[in-house]
């Protein structure tokens, strides 16, 4: 262990830390090269220390939860990764007349808050409960389906900066737009969100629930490995509709394809690298640009080295 990961080891322990983790095995494409140090802080406390030290000693980093975003290259990732999926995933709630206000740490899955708000027997979260990704995730990036978004049950968010000052962002003060927030502009970190649900009744929020997770069981390739996603809607246009119709739909690079199910989605069929899958998205953007002049832009984050 090198005099660094040594230091590391001090901060969370060695079980925390390793050296060399494969970004395969944390994230949905199921594919990326290795992450030099790969750093799970088990709190606020050990997240802030790896940060200050981590910045003392120039190591560049990249603060992650469960990869349902991101496209890594196959040339890894220099320096460190810092993953809170299932570490920061502590829920509380506080009952009030209406409803309840639940405070839900960034590292828990919105499948796992769905699940928990059902048995609560909370309403106005069904639409998440099928994105798989954390609730950290979902507050930058003000996730939606089915015609609901993070901002319609958020009222705050608490946030680390790399300095390690925190700050409560209110809903309004996060500007929260389709997949926009303000935490993307001055990259913070998402600790915790604060969300406010009506109550229900639980056969009415297990049967919409139901709905859109057949739906998506239905018209999306759920089978196979993918970011979900993978271009942003174009104003007024939807980004699957303009790769089917320019005749994409199956088209494939090596293990990489748009899916015919749902030619939204480029999926890795199972041997595919990122480099397949950047050089599918490339051409892609290329065919429908020139068939229709629309320029597709990128859901997926990509990391690493591309050159």
């Amino acid at each position: 262990m090198d005099s660094l990961a040594s230091r590391i080891a001090a901060i969370t322990g060695e079980d925390n830390l390793r050296i060399d983790e494969p970004m395969s095995e944390h994230t949905t494409f199921r594919t990326g090269g290795n992450a030099g140090y790969f750093i799970v802080p088990a709190n606020e406390e050990q997240l802030h220390a790896v940060i200050a030290l981590l910045k003392e000693t120039e190591t560049p980093f990249l603060v992650t939860g469960r990869g349902s975003n991101l496209l890594v290259s196959d040339k890894g990732i220099e320096g460190a990764v810092i993953n809170i999926y299932h570490t920061f995933d502590e829920i509380s709630i506080e009952r009030n007349v209406d409803g309840a206000v639940v405070r839900a740490g960034a590292g828990i899955t919105l499948a796992a808050l769905a699940s928990r708000l059902l048995k609560e027997e909370l309403k106005g979260f069904e639409f998440a409960s099928g994105i798989p990704g954390t609730l950290g995730g979902a507050v930058v990036m003000n996730a939606g389906a089915y015609g609901g978004e993070i901002k319609d049950v958020l009222v705050s968010a608490r946030c680390m900066d790399y300095d390690g000052n925190l700050y409560e962002f209110s809903n309004e003060e996060l500007q929260l737009s389709y997949r926009h927030s303000l935490i993307m502009e001055r990259k913070l970190i998402v600790l915790e969100a604060v969300l406010e649900f009506r109550s229900g009744r639980y056969e009415d929020i297990k049967a919409l629930m139901d709905d859109f997770n057949g739906r998506r069981r239905d018209k999306q390739p759920l089978e196979y490995p993918s970011a979900g996603s993978t271009f942003k809607r174009p104003e007024g246009n939807f980004a699957g509709k303009l790769i089917m119709e320019a005749g994409l739909a199956g088209f494939s690079v090596n293990g990489a394809q748009v899916s015919s199910k749902h030619c939204g989605f480029v999926i890795n069929t199972g041997n595919a690298t990122s480099s397949d899958i950047y050089e599918l998205m490339q051409h892609v953007e290329k065919v429908v640009y020139d068939k229709t002049g629309i320029k597709l832009e990128p859901e997926v984050r990509l990391v690493g080295n591309w050159g």
